[in-house]
């Protein structure tokens, strides 16, 4: 689900409001698959996908009721998209999130150096999808 579209960015939410079955790996094939279809344009868009428990819920007022996401899971995502506009490919998970994923979409990220993330005191392990080789891609 779309939750919200703010200035250049957008928050998806997978397993909420409505359950998911290994919403995990959903949320990474996704991201890889929305780099493939932005990589033609001249977007300088970063996509960070982060997995954890987070409140779901409405908040607001009558003049302003809204469904939103909040929490840690939330912030590191936001963090790693900050991260993943200035990185190569340009998509960025954590480690923590590629392990809750399924075997198969595991082997599609390579791990990376630990980070502090902005507002984090421990490190956080990145990782990005693994590159096409050029048979790979020449097979697709």
């Amino acid at each position: 689900m779309i939750n919200k579209f703010q200035g250049d960015a957008a928050l998806a939410v997978y397993g909420a409001p409505t359950a998911l079955h290994d919403a995990t790996s959903h949320a990474l094939q996704t991201a890889r698959e929305l780099r493939q279809e932005l990589r033609g344009l001249k977007l300088q868009a970063g996509i960070g996908v982060a997995s954890g428990h987070v409140v779901a819920g409405h908040i607001g007022g009558s003049d302003r009721f809204e469904y939103t996401v909040i929490g840690d899971a939330v912030n590191a995502a936001a963090r790693l998209t900050d991260l993943a506009k200035n990185s190569p490919g340009r998509v960025l998970t954590s480690a923590a999130t590629v392990k809750q994923a399924n075997e198969a979409e595991q082997a599609r990220w390579a791990m990376l150096k630990s980070v502090e993330l902005r507002g984090r005191r421990q490190m956080t392990q990145i990782a990005r999808p693994v590159r096409k080789t050029l048979a790979e891609a020449e097979g697709s």
